[in-house]
């Protein structure tokens, strides 16, 4: 089987792309390349993963300046036809979307030349890529079975999540009499609101609840001041610049304050860890909030819009869900509840349903013709 995955530009994008061309690799012996931009990560991760990386010059669309998009609009028709040309010379069975810049001009290729496709979404609102080849994929993988009303032949098999996430065990420590634990991280270039909020209330967090521990990825541009403020306080804390084995931290954690992103809600589904969310309020189509909506709709998280965040709330927040070991176990099961241990693998069964498709219309074609 040969299969291109197109799309990336953030972490939620890539990392997602990349446990679905292992799986596709480890379970069919799949050729798999890729296509991306120049400006996302997929070209630092999808080399260091292995795979080749083509490139196509595409820009944004939403939320961009008029200027931009006037730029997007020149370069759309060209990196479609690069795109193409890519697909012609690596020949793949099914061509797969995972959303971002270089999505769009490969999924529109694959399409006007009767390739299958499987666009994956795994916002509850998809993105603008997705939204617009919607109608014409073969199939869509959605992580949550809201999103389904987008896609006419849809199936809900979750978002990949590395199986460490998994294993994570269930045992409530607060009951267990173990000192709490925060987890606090905002992405992997940190967020500014969450670090400021955090520093503000590390005296009320103290009085409130004497003996919390703290971790807190700050990003590299908040680590000196948020590292002083920590020392200053006397709250024992970890402050790191970025967390290299986040299941692990995952593990010691028993309340999460971080953003939304859907990698990040999956991992929180996937470990049962209860979480106050602060969801980015630039993030496109909102998809951050409705992400966190779906996760406190269903018992398993608390949602505070950034405006709204400040050292008050943040003190009386806390210290009211990590006093409570009953509501945290509860929201546990609740996130659990939201999770999908296959989602690789189903993912990758669809591809593989897809290309046996492909090779069955194929030989039809060709007995008819002979």
């Amino acid at each position: 089987m040969r299969v291109i995955i197109a799309g990336g530009g953030t972490g939620g994008h890539v990392i997602p792309a990349l446990a679905i061309a292992h799986q596709l690799k480890k379970q069919f012996n799949a050729e798999v390349s890729f296509i991306g931009t120049a400006r996302g990560i997929e070209t630092r991760l999808v080399p260091q993963a292995g795979f080749p990386l083509e490139l196509v010059q595409v820009g944004a669309l939403k939320n961009v300046s008029l200027m931009t998009r006037a730029k997007t609009m020149f370069d759309l028709p060209r990196a479609i036809a690069a795109a193409s040309r890519m697909i012609t010379a690596f020949d793949p069975e099914v061509v797969v979307g995972v959303g971002g810049y270089a999505s769009g001009p490969a999924m529109v290729a694959a399409i006007r030349r009767g390739l299958p496709t499987l666009a994956f979404e795994p916002n509850v609102v998809p993105g603008f890529t997705n939204r617009m080849v919607a109608r014409w994929v073969s199939a869509a993988a959605v992580h949550f079975k809201e999103t389904c009303r987008y896609f006419p032949r849809c199936r809900v098999t979750g978002v990949p999540v590395r199986e460490d996430f998994f294993l994570i065990s269930e045992v409530n420590r607060i009951n267990s009499g173990s000192a709490p634990t925060l987890l606090v991280f905002g992405g992997s270039q940190g967020a500014r609101a969450i670090n400021d909020a955090m520093i503000d209330s590390l005296p009320g967090l103290r009085t409130k609840i004497p003996g919390i521990r703290i971790i807190h990825q700050t990003g590299q541009r908040d680590y000196d001041r948020a590292l002083a403020a920590y020392k200053h306080s006397g709250v024992f804390a970890e402050v790191h610049k970025f967390i290299d084995d986040m299941p692990e931290t995952f593990a010691r954690a028993d309340l999460l304050v971080c953003r939304s992103g859907a990698s990040t809600v999956a991992e929180i589904a996937a470990a049962g860890k209860p979480a106050i969310f602060v969801p980015f309020p630039a993030a496109a189509d909102d998809h951050q909030n409705i992400n966190a909506r779906a996760l406190e709709q269903a018992g398993a998280a608390v949602v505070v819009e950034e405006s709204n965040l400040d050292a008050a709330y943040l003190v009386e927040t806390v210290a009211a869900l990590l006093s409570d070991g009953a509501r945290l176990q509860s929201m546990s099961t609740a996130a659990r509840s939201l999770a999908h241990p296959k989602a690789v693998e189903e993912i990758a069964e669809m591809i593989d349903r897809l290309a046996r498709h492909e090779k069955f219309a194929a030989n039809a074609n060709s007995a008819l013709s002979s």
